[in-house]
């Protein structure tokens, strides 16, 4: 089978050697070639059913990183992280950086419609290469697609925590969802000499007082105040 590329550019780039590279063609080859290729007697796999596996081995591996590396958060928190970090947007972003694109079989008439660039398939090709790579660590008797998919969406990762720590982001996400369109914070007291003042600042959504916090700048006690907020709400510890 061939492929655009050299099957072990691609393993190169996400630091992981296959013992059997078929594992990764079947994850680079489109539906659309192998129905090609079947009507002309060739048998071949594509990778839906690597994706399908992929698609599983994802959510496990950062659902148990998030598990264990965001003790603070509660439940709803994290899946809220979890879905950031597996939507098709994300898995198609990861994809292009490693150009996963100019790798795949396509077909010759998706080939003319520019199948490689599309999100969906972009998205569906990485859960499928997760896959591949999850089968290729089994038989060899090591769980090294862990720290393949972790090294992956380490960026994705990152992104979502500095996401998640912005309290002001969430609690207006979380008004929004509740139907309130009116958050505002108000400093109630500023206590202290003008080098060293110390602010306290309440969060208010529809007029109502949510939270409360203080710190020496405005900004760092709204934001205190959005946390006290969250935990009121059960959204964070």
């Amino acid at each position: 089978m061939a492929l655009g590329k050299e099957a072990i550019e691609l393993a190169t780039k996400i630091g992981y050697g296959f013992a059997d590279l078929t594992y990764l063609e079947t994850a680079l080859t489109h539906s659309s070639y192998t129905n090609e290729m079947r009507k002309r007697g060739i048998k071949a796999s594509s990778n839906e059913r690597l994706e399908f596996l992929g698609d599983a081995v994802l959510e496990i591996v950062i659902s148990e990183h998030l598990y264990s590396s965001f003790s603070k958060y509660r439940e709803g928190a994290l899946t809220k992280m979890r879905q950031r970090l597996v939507c098709e947007k994300t898995l198609a972003r990861i994809a292009n950086t490693l150009d996963i694109g100019s790798y795949l079989n396509l077909g010759n008439g998706e080939e003319s419609a520019d199948l490689r660039h599309r999100p969906k398939v972009l998205a569906d090709a990485l859960e499928a290469l997760i896959g591949a790579v999850y089968l290729d660590s089994l038989a060899k008797g090591e769980e090294g697609y862990k720290s393949v998919i972790l090294s992956l969406f380490a960026d994705e990762i990152e992104a979502a925590e500095n996401q998640r720590t912005d309290y002001k982001t969430m609690l207006q996400q979380l008004a929004e969802q509740e139907g309130s369109s009116l958050l505002e914070y108000r400093v109630v007291s500023e206590d202290g000499p003008e080098h060293n003042k110390l602010f306290t600042v309440e969060a208010l959504i529809n007029n109502n007082v949510v939270g409360r916090g203080s710190a020496q700048t405005k900004k760092d006690a709204e934001m205190q105040a959005a946390r006290m907020a969250l935990q009121l709400f059960g959204v964070v510890v």
